[in-house]
C-alpha cells in the first residue's frame, strides 16, 4: 500500500516504514504527525484517487530530526551593471518516518467529526477549517504567511503555540525572501487573536514597528 501525499507543499509518494526528507516542520523531533492531503491511494491495486484530496484518508508519520541539507552558491550577476552578489544557503530539512497510511473510513478518521466539533464549540476557537488569515499579524505579509501555511502553522491558535525559534526556522527554510523578519513578538499578537481580543491586538500593534516592540 502506497499514497501520494502532500506535506509542507511538496508531494510524496509514501509507504509503511519509508524514511523521507521534507521542509522543515515545526513539530519537535520524536512528536507525532498526521497529513491529511492525500491525493493518491493504492491499496493492494485498488486505487483511489482525490478530489483533491482522498476525504478521511491520513498519513501517519514520526519526527526523527531536524537537520540542513548542503551548502549552495547563490550567485547574481547583472550584465554592464558593476554588480556581483554571491550568498550561501543551505537548505532545512526534517526526516520524518511514515508510521501507517490511514484509508478513508479508518476507525481513527471517524472520530474526527465529534473531535472537530468539540473544538469547533470552544469558547476561545477562532480558527476555521481552512485556517487563519495569518496578514493580521504586523510583520506578516502574503510570502511569510505562506511559508507558515506550508510549515504546519496556519491558524492564530498554532502560531501562538509556536515559539519564535520555530517560527524563525520555518522563514530560513522557505525559498520566499523572508529569512530578514523577526516574529518575536507573533506569538503574542496570534494568541490576541485567537481570544477574539481584536482592540487589545490593534493597541498592541500601535505600540509596534513593523512587527518589531520598539
Amino acid at each position: 500500500m502506497y499514497a501520494i501525499v502532500e506535506i509542507a507543499g511538496q508531494q510524496f509518494k509514501v509507504s509503511k516504514d519509508q524514511k523521507v526528507y521534507v521542509h522543515r516542520l515545526a513539530s519537535e523531533e520524536g512528536s507525532k504527525v498526521s497529513f491529511d492531503k492525500v491525493l493518491l491511494l493504492d491499496d493492494n491495486g485498488t486505487v483511489t484517487l482525490g478530489a483533491p484530496a482522498v476525504e478521511g484518508a491520513s498519513v501517519e508519520a514520526k519526527v526523527l530530526q531536524h537537520l540542513k541539507g548542503d551548502k549552495v552558491i547563490v550567485f547574481k550577476k547583472k550584465r554592464r551593471k558593476g554588480y556581483k552578489k554571491k550568498n550561501g544557503h543551505r537548505q532545512s530539512f526534517t526526516q520524518i518516518l511514515i508510521e501507517g497510511i490511514l484509508a478513508s473510513g479508518a476507525p481513527k478518521k471517524a472520530a474526527a467529526p465529534k473531535a472537530e466539533k468539540l473544538v469547533s464549540d470552544a469558547p476561545k476557537a477562532k480558527a476555521s477549517k481552512k485556517g487563519d488569515d495569518l496578514t493580521l499579524i504586523e510583520g506578516i505579509g502574503p510570502k511569510a504567511a505562506e511559508a507558515l501555511v506550508a510549515g504546519g502553522v496556519d491558524t492564530f491558535a498554532k502560531l501562538a503555540g509556536t515559539s519564535a525559534e520555530a517560527v524563525k526556522s520555518i522563514l530560513d527554510a522557505s525559498t520566499s525572501k523572508v529569512q530578514h523578519l523577526d516574529p518575536t513578538t507573533w506569538a503574542q499578537q496570534a494568541q490576541l487573536a485567537a481570544d477574539g481580543k481584536m482592540d487589545e491586538l490593534k493597541k498592541l500593534q500601535d505600540e509596534l514597528n513593523g512587527g518589531r516592540a520598539v
